[in-house]
């Protein structure tokens, strides 16, 4: 099974830009800047666009703390392999 959110990116094209997929159902991709994941921001959906507002904001919120936790993780593994 796929993981709930994914992150990907194209920086050869856009690279102050990542994206996060959401992988469930509503399926969407949310696009942010780098620095700043609500700076910029653009949701693409690739199913129907729910009417449920809350579930939009609930979906929202999920993505920017698996944005965060994710840049988070990146920085502690970084920290690591230089540390050794």
């Amino acid at each position: 099974m796929l993981p709930k959110f994914l992150l990907a990116d194209n920086s050869q094209e856009l690279p102050d830009t990542l994206f996060i997929v959401h992988t469930r159902t509503p399926k969407c991709i949310i696009e942010c800047d780098v620095e700043d994941f609500n700076s910029n921001q653009t949701v693409y959906w690739l199913e129907e666009t729910p009417e449920d507002k809350n579930l939009i904001e609930d979906l929202m919120d999920e993505a920017e703390t698996f944005y965060n936790d994710e840049l988070d993780n990146q920085e502690d593994l970084y920290d690591e392999e230089f540390d050794d």
